[in-house]
């Protein structure tokens, strides 16, 4: 079988193993191996304030006992509704280090979506950023909350920093929070930072990452220690340049996400370098003043972010000259983009692909080969992969044609939290079926043609068309809808709805995504609403979603 010869191996930049050692330790072990070996060293900085890795241990080690304290357990879900701040760091490990589960939520999630994950992982500890404090509040009758621990965005700022944000900005939008509720900050006065005395094993659960399928029903997808190990020692040895203690990271991927956590956070602990936690990735200015004064070497990050950093206006002014390597994950990363990127700042920008149930990343570009426009790279070390037979998905497909994508190797997640049967369905014999369409090349660089999923991507980030369509409907005046995503250079794509109305109601578009506003996070909000009398659907009254792309593509190239 093609498959069998790992015929990828070949593509391999000099120094990149086919297969790795991976250490049966916990994801919080890279963080005590590094404040042993480089105390001193930076091992985050935000807004000007450093902290050291043996500083870094020892709040971890003071959150853990804070939480406790308050009654967490072993195998406890703990929810971290934070931003890209020290907090989120210092709250992950520690929440690992006493044997819980995180269960990450995207900080730009409502009420009712927050609620939703909060009730399916049963999580009943939160720690929240002071801001989405009130949506908390508001839903928490609704779930089995029992503890909230509060923090703020300023506890961490520069002494300076943190006055003037105290001064300007808080003047108006204080938060006081229920007597029954915590502020991080006391609790960890009040604790100490000696090391929990938790056994963890391994293949226990760490990460309850929580992503979107083709039902519209968010799956929480368990992550093990072990699985997240070895995924930030995959992508380690990808960069064959990697020197400990010396690299400089920029932290714009959100945390939340499992390529943020893995690609940015855990290869940074794992090297002992210093990651740059940069509060909003939309603010370029500051990025490419941060990039340049840190004298960023790596950076990886979505089509958007390199698009948006290419095209600034002022980019040339900057010297990027440090930044070496940089993958690019998410979304396909268009030519155009990576052409512009690599000639503002000299770095290798190359594509990867991946999925949260692989920790996440399972293919990437070699960094020092020429490049394959278009291609998503070749597998990582020990993860084998095979395309076969959509319809069956055991048949193997030859090269050059087109089949589903699956995977095995040693960062495929433990299953779907409280899913068997879809768990059962997703990992066949061992082998991930990831649902999307792809083609190998005779020198095994693999393609994603389409996704087998009508999952949409908008900067990186997955929107289920299924529950914007929910969210649709609810609307008075529609009654059905479709939503699609069209190809954009900037975003990856956007979301377009297609509304059909009840009888007698007219509506214009601005009411409808008004409406979606108030409902979803912005990110799964439709750019665009068109108004038709009916959506293609099959005899069995299944929505025909690629009729509606199919068109949108037509329309956009003329054809």
């Amino acid at each position: 079988m093609i498959y069998d010869e790992k015929i990828w191996l070949k593509q391999y930049d000099q120094g990149v193993p086919a297969t790795l050692k991976y250490p049966k330790v916990p994801l919080f072990t890279f963080l005590e191996e590094s404040a042993s070996k480089y105390p001193h060293n930076r091992a985050l900085s935000y807004l000007g304030n450093d902290i050291s890795y043996s500083k870094l241990d020892r709040l971890v080690n003071k959150a853990a006992n804070a939480l406790t304290d308050l009654g967490v357990q072993k195998g406890d879900r703990v929810a971290l509704y934070l931003a890209n701040t020290p907090q989120f760091i210092i709250m992950l490990y520690s929440i690992l280090k006493i044997g819980a589960i995180a269960v990450p939520i995207n900080p730009l999630f409502k009420s009712a979506e927050v609620a939703f994950e909060l009730n399916d992982s049963g999580a009943k500890t939160v720690i929240v950023m002071s801001r989405f404090y009130p949506i908390i509040q508001q839903i928490k009758e609704e779930t089995m909350l029992k503890n909230i621990i509060v923090t703020n965005v300023k506890d961490y700022f520069p002494f300076l920093t943190k006055i003037l944000f105290t001064l300007l900005k808080e003047k108006e939008d204080r938060v006081r929070i229920d007597d029954t509720d915590h502020w991080l900050e006391k609790l960890m006065h009040q604790s100490n930072d000696k090391k929990p005395d938790i056994g963890i094993d391994p293949e226990d659960i760490a990460l309850l990452q929580y992503t979107s399928g083709t039902t519209g029903t968010p799956k929480g997808v368990m992550l093990s220690h072990y699985n997240l190990v070895v995924n930030a020692l995959q992508c380690r040895a990808w960069v064959t340049d990697t020197v400990e203690g010396q690299e400089r990271v920029l932290g714009w991927l959100p945390f939340f996400h499992s390529f943020g956590m893995t690609a940015c956070l855990s290869y940074t602990m794992s090297c002992a370098g210093t990651l740059i936690l940069t509060p909003n990735p939309r603010d370029l200015s500051y990025i490419l003043k941060t990039m340049e004064k840190e004298k960023i070497t790596i950076m990886p990050g979505v089509p958007t972010m390199y698009a948006a950093l290419g095209s600034y206006k002022s980019v040339a002014k900057y010297d990027l000259s440090s930044v070496r390597a940089c993958i690019c994950g998410g979304a396909p990363l268009i030519e155009s983009v990576q052409k512009r990127f690599v000639e503002v700042t000299g770095s290798k920008l190359v594509e990867g692909y991946g999925l949260s149930e692989a920790s996440p990343v399972t293919h990437a570009n070699p960094m020092n080969a020429p490049n394959k426009p278009n291609s998503i790279g070749v597998p990582m070390p020990d993860t084998e992969c095979r395309i076969v037979d959509i319809e069956n998905g055991k048949d193997e497909i030859e090269v050059g044609k087109e089949g589903e994508l699956i995977i095995k190797g040693p960062q495929l997640m433990k299953g779907y939290w409280m899913q068997p049967e879809m768990t059962n369905e997703a990992i066949r014999e061992g082998w991930l079926h990831t649902g999307d369409i792809v083609k190998m090349d005779e020198e095994g660089y693999f393609y994603v043609v389409d996704r087998k999923k009508d999952i949409i991507i908008v900067k990186g980030l997955n929107v289920s068309p299924t529950e914007v369509e929910k969210v649709c409907c609810t609307h008075p005046k529609v009654e059905d809808a479709a939503v699609v995503g069209i190809p954009h250079e900037y975003k990856g794509e956007e979301i377009k709805a297609f509304i059909v109305l009840k009888e007698g109601e007219a509506a214009e578009a601005y009411e409808i995504i008004e409406y979606l506003r108030k409902k979803l996070a912005r990110f799964k909000v439709p750019s665009s609403v068109e108004f038709v009398d009916a959506l293609p659907k099959n005899v069995m009254g299944k929505l025909m979603r690629r009729l509606l792309r199919e068109r949108e593509m037509k329309k956009n190239t003329g054809l």
